[in-house]
Parts: C-alpha cells; sequence; structure tokens
C-alpha cells in the first residue's frame, strides 16, 4: 500500500531538481505547439501574391488546423491514458516537422492544405499529454508553477512564430527556408524529449494506465467514457470554449478594430496585440503564485476574468485616448493570464482518477472549438463596421467563462463525494 500523500498525488521532497526538468521539457514541447499555431499564416501575404490566393482560401487553412486539432484532441486523450504523454509528443513534433516540409515543397493550395492538416494533427495531443505528464511527475506544492510555466511557454510561443518565420524568409530570401528551418527545429525538440525521456515517463505507467483499483470497477469499455457523463467536464469544455472566443477576437481582429476607432498605424497595433500576449505570460507567472496561495480557484479566476473584460470594455468604447486604450488592453491580458493557473488546477480537480489524458483532451478541445468558431463572427462584426462590438465580444465571452468556472467550483466537493463512494462500492 503507497503512502497516503503519494496516492493523492504527491511526491517525495528529494523530487525538485526531477520537477524542474520535466516542468522544462514539457514547456519546450508547448511552446513548439504554439508556435506551430502561426507555421502558415505570417506566409498569407506572400501565398496571396505568388499563388493568388483569396484570403477566404487562406482562412480555410486555419479553419482546417483547428478542426482537425479539436477533434484528435479529444481522441488523444484516451491515447495518453493508455500509453503515456511522452510517446505521444514524439509524434506530434514528427507531424509539426512533416507539416513544415511539405509547406516548403508546396506547388498548389492541396500542399497548403496537406501542411495545415499535419499541423493540426501535431497539435492535437498536447494538453491531454502536456497535463498527464506534468500531474503524474511533478510534486503538488509546484503544480500551480508548473500550469503557468506551461502557458507562459505557449504565449511566447505565438510570439515567436511570426518573428522567425519573417525573419529567416527575409534573410534567406526565400519563405521555403523559413519553413524548412521550422521542420528542424521541431525535430531538435524531438531528439531532446527522446533523449530526456525519463523526466517525462510516467512513475508507474501500469498504475496509470490500469487506474487505482477498486472494488466493482466497472467493465473498460464503460469506464473509459464514464467521465463524459460528470457535468463539470462539460461546463469546462463550456470554459475553455468561450475564453478562447475572446482570445481569437483579441489575435485576429482587436488591431483593426482599434485602427478604426483610433486611426493608428499599424505598428503601433501590432505592438499592442503583442503587449497583451506579453503581459498575459507575466500574468501567468504571477498566476502560478496565486494558485499557491489562494486555493479557492473559481474566485482567482472570476476577479481576474472581470477585471479583463471590464477593461476591454472601457478599451473599445472610444473614449479615451490610444495610448490609454493600449494599456488597458495590455492590463487585460495580464487578468486573462493571472487566471490560466487557477483555471489549469481547477480543471484538475474535476478529473476522476486515473482519467486526466481523457478529461484534459475533452476539455481542451474547447479551445479548437472555440477558435474554429469565433474567428467567422468576429470578422462579420468587423466586415460591418460594428469595431467596438469586438471588445464587447471578447469582454461578454469573458464574463461567461467566469460563470462556467464558478459553476465547476460551486459542484467539484459534492463530485469528490460521488466518486469516492462509487470507488467504494
Amino acid at each position: 500500500m503507497k503512502p497516503e500523500a503519494e496516492q493523492a498525488g504527491g511526491a517525495p521532497d528529494h523530487a525538485p531538481p526531477s520537477d524542474v526538468e520535466t516542468i522544462a521539457l514539457v514547456g519546450v514541447a508547448h511552446g513548439t505547439s504554439h508556435f506551430f499555431h502561426l507555421l502558415l499564416p505570417p506566409l498569407f501575404p506572400m501565398l496571396a501574391a505568388d499563388y493568388g490566393f483569396s484570403y477566404a482560401e487562406l482562412g480555410l487553412l486555419v479553419t482546417v488546423f483547428f478542426v482537425i486539432s479539436g477533434v484528435g484532441q479529444a481522441m488523444a486523450g484516451f491515447v495518453v491514458d493508455r500509453i503515456g504523454g511522452w510517446p505521444v509528443l514524439l509524434g506530434a513534433m514528427v507531424c509539426f516537422a512533416g507539416a513544415a516540409l511539405a509547406a516548403a515543397g508546396a506547388q498548389g493550395y492541396t500542399g497548403f492544405m496537406l501542411a495545415a492538416a499535419l499541423a493540426g494533427l501535431g497539435n492535437a495531443p498536447f494538453h491531454p499529454a502536456d497535463f498527464s505528464i506534468l500531474n503524474q511527475r511533478v510534486s503538488p506544492a509546484r503544480l500551480g508553477h508548473a500550469f503557468s510555466v506551461h502557458g507562459i511557454s505557449g504565449n511566447l510561443g505565438w510570439a515567436a512564430a511570426p518573428l522567425v518565420v519573417a525573419g529567416v524568409a527575409a534573410a534567406s530570401g526565400s519563405w521555403r527556408m523559413a519553413m524548412v528551418a521550422c521542420a528542424v527545429w521541431a525535430l531538435a525538440v524531438a531528439l531532446l524529449l527522446w533523449w530526456r525521456s525519463a523526466a517525462l515517463r510516467p512513475r508507474s505507467l501500469a498504475r496509470i494506465a490500469s487506474g487505482p483499483p477498486s472494488a466493482g470497477t466497472p467493465a473498460p469499455s464503460e469506464s473509459s467514457l464514464s467521465f463524459l457523463r460528470l457535468p463539470s467536464v462539460w461546463v469546462c469544455f463550456l470554459f475553455f470554449f468561450w475564453s478562447t472566443c475572446s482570445l481569437a477576437a483579441v489575435q485576429s481582429f482587436l488591431g483593426p478594430a482599434m485602427g478604426r476607432l483610433y486611426e493608428q498605424p499599424l505598428g503601433w497595433l501590432a505592438m499592442m496585440v503583442t503587449g497583451y500576449m506579453l503581459a498575459s505570460a507575466g500574468g501567468m507567472v504571477v498566476g502560478g503564485f496565486v494558485v499557491k496561495s489562494s486555493p479557492q480557484l473559481e474566485r482567482n479566476i472570476a476577479w481576474a476574468l472581470s477585471a479583463a473584460a471590464l477593461m476591454l470594455l472601457l478599451a473599445g468604447s472610444g473614449w479615451l485616448p490610444a495610448v490609454a486604450s493600449g494599456v488597458l488592453v495590455a492590463l487585460a491580458g495580464a487578468g486573462v493570464g493571472l487566471a490560466g493557473p487557477s483555471r489549469d488546477m481547477l480543471i484538475r480537480q474535476a478529473a476522476p482518477p486515473g482519467a486526466t489524458g481523457r478529461v484534459y483532451g475533452a476539455v481542451y478541445s474547447g479551445l479548437d472549438v472555440g477558435f474554429a468558431v469565433a474567428a467567422p463572427v468576429f470578422g462579420w462584426l468587423l466586415d460591418r463596421g460594428l469595431s467596438s462590438s469586438v471588445f464587447a465580444g471578447a469582454a461578454l465571452a469573458l464574463l461567461l467563462g467566469v460563470a462556467s468556472a464558478a459553476w465547476v467550483g460551486q459542484r467539484l466537493p459534492g463530485r469528490a463525494v460521488a466518486l469516492s463512494s462509487e470507488g467504494a462500492g
């Protein structure tokens, strides 16, 4: 019989070096996945000029990426729970390399569609694999910081992609060389994960794959899907859907909306969106400490996202000078980042024992669905000159996320009792 602390997911006090390495490796992998979110978009102006693609055709490449990623993410959780996260991450890196090479060799729209599909397939398993590894390997006292690093690395991947792709293309004179460089990076990360795989492997794969033994355990086919009966899982999905709708508005349309409201140059607008992402990363750093000092996760989320929603509303009101509105947008990013670690811990508490990968896969597919659904909606608003409504819609989505988080938090204690009773039966 294992000690009680270890059964609850604890780790011995002599584990910190292993914690640090695990967190760092998962962070590098997650940053790479976000980098490949933006593998093709930085090329869109060049592809439109070289091939005559319309922006509707180019936008469809993004939709293909997120549809494949969303469907695959929900399925990948089952694979992660069966074989562990680290071999799945290796396969994902190979898909990323294949996507970049497909883009480098593309001679028409079909080639770029293949690149988008491979990149989406590679992106699919990251959240179930990452969070499964972190929950299995990192000691509970450091999980908040682990989730914080995980979120920060994703933001840095988003920030790096346009700079790297555009920079290599400019330096080499060819966007195809930029794609080759991206493929080399993905393969280098794969080699790193393989070399240091001991820090990513489950401590007890057999126990994790089969789940904790209990009397009256249901048949495998039933138990593998039983988590879908938990309302908290689907409300967590909605939380991700709404928060990602807000992010989609910021990433894709906040710059043009601000440009119409305040008539600022494109460089200033790009810096404003970059400021949002960097402030979000900074908020995640603080959020890791907030999780440790304040265990009331839904309250942390409510305060942070409500403040962010208010700032977005003020920024889009047109009442303030352009610089003040830009500062408010950045502060809104800090609020969203602050809520990130609390969000990830809340989902961890909603996951039944032995189903971490499946729950994270189902819940995080809300991210892909949010991107796929929100982009055309906010684009439609902007096409009709409703610039302020982009800010209002992003703020409303955050508030709906707050409501979802509150619903989950209020029902977690009852869920825990129900699960323990079922295990005892």
